[in-house]
């Protein structure tokens, strides 16, 4: 592929400083995962950050926390259905029901106006996932929340570096999840991290990430420990590894550079793809920072004649590492079968994916890495064009 979907920027001294852990034998557990907890709470301007082993990790221990404040088994909560399956496999890896809700056209996140038709009294917390990178409509989600007394959790794995009406994301609702995939805006291989100012939750995220057992067992580690733990929770195994967490404090150093390329590149695309009248550029609105994580372009399919799946295999023979974000979680045979969900169940979702197509966007682009990309498109679309 000679336009590659994304890749990652990982630098000698960070390959030098894995070497160094790998040699120490300390591997888990230790400082460079206390460091990375630190600088990214501070980057955020929270209280607490947790750093855990995956996005989906993230997710699936926020949501645990609400077993000590009320939530059963089987409780639900809302999430959008235009998301990677990670959001839903999350809901119900912590023991809960996911109910899918439609999108906003415009925003292409979760529709607030839809969210409140799905609340029942078992509804236990809303999901909102910034998708691409853009923040949805905190105002109006976390006061549908305030008024029936739920839970915010934001799946963030889009959105470190965003902003919503001048605050961060990570640092608005109740708890806030991050991912660190190979692809995300900074990686740690794999890994994520869980954001919130409330000390009570943070208490119960370190609980429930080492197995539900209690925070004083740590302290048997040390000189004075003994060999007595507590487990007071089903909990999970959700650290992060020295290793990764290395990684991902030189990548935080790095971030504000990454996120100067990504925009530069959203700078060229935005000037040269309004200009193709098939293609609609990702609208954003004044109140927000996008952190483009994704760049997402819709087709108007009225004015060529081959559909999305076509235009996708054919800017692939050009060399041109295009993709889906995402297929529709209701689609998946998994959620067909275990809840009777079916098509034609959320109209703005499944009018909309057909159109969409992701367009490569990584900060070790070129400016002609760019240009290859808006010349692969104009020319497939000019030969497609009705």
């Amino acid at each position: 592929m000679k336009i590659p979907f994304g890749t990652i920027s990982i630098t000698q001294k960070s390959k030098d400083l894995i070497k160094q852990i790998l040699d120490s034998n300390r591997v888990s557990g230790g400082k460079y995962v206390r460091e990375l907890e630190k600088k990214f709470a501070e980057l955020i301007g929270t209280k607490e950050a947790i750093a855990v082993s995956s996005g989906t990790d993230a997710d699936a221990l926020a949501l645990a926390v609400l077993y000590d404040f009320g939530a059963k088994r089987g409780d639900e909560i809302i999430i959008p259905a235009l998301s990677f399956v990670s959001t839903g496999n999350a809901v119900l890896q912590a023991g809960f029901t996911p109910i899918f809700v439609d999108i906003d056209r415009k925003t292409l996140n979760i529709d607030p106006s839809k969210v409140e038709q799905v609340i029942t009294d078992r509804t236990k917390a809303i999901m909102p996932v910034h998708l691409m990178g853009k923040p949805a409509d905190m105002d109006a989600i976390n006061g549908i929340a305030k008024r029936h007394n739920l839970f915010v959790i934001e799946d963030a794995a889009h959105a470190i570096d965003a902003k919503y009406k001048g605050r961060k994301i990570g640092n608005i609702s109740d708890l806030t999840a991050f991912s660190f995939h190979p692809v995300k805006n900074m990686t740690t291989a794999e890994g994520g991290m869980v954001t919130t100012n409330n000390d009570e939750l943070n208490d119960k995220l370190l609980i429930f990430r080492t197995h539900g057992i209690s925070r004083d067992a740590v302290k048997r580690f040390g000189k004075e420990g003994g060999f007595y733990y507590d487990m007071q929770y089903l909990g999970f195994r959700y650290n992060l590894s020295e290793l990764h967490s290395a990684l991902g404090i030189h990548q935080l150093d790095k971030l504000e550079s990454f996120q100067k390329r990504r925009r530069e590149i959203v700078d060229i695309y935005n000037k040269e793809l309004q200009l193709i009248e098939e293609i609609t550029v990702p609208y954003v609105k004044g109140d927000i920072k996008h952190s483009w994580h994704l760049y997402v372009i819709q087709l108007e399919l009225e004015k060529l004649k081959v559909d999305r799946d076509f235009i996708f295999k054919a800017l692939r023979e050009e060399n041109i590492g295009v993709n889906v974000h995402y297929i529709p979680v209701h689609y998946h045979s998994y959620y067909i079968n275990q809840f009777g969900l079916k098509k034609g169940i959320l109209p703005n979702v499944e009018s909309l994916f057909p159109r969409l197509i992701t367009i490569p966007i990584f900060p070790k682009m070129s400016n002609e890495d760019v240009y290859d990309v808006i010349n692969a498109l104009e020319k497939v679309i000019k030969f497609y064009r009705k």
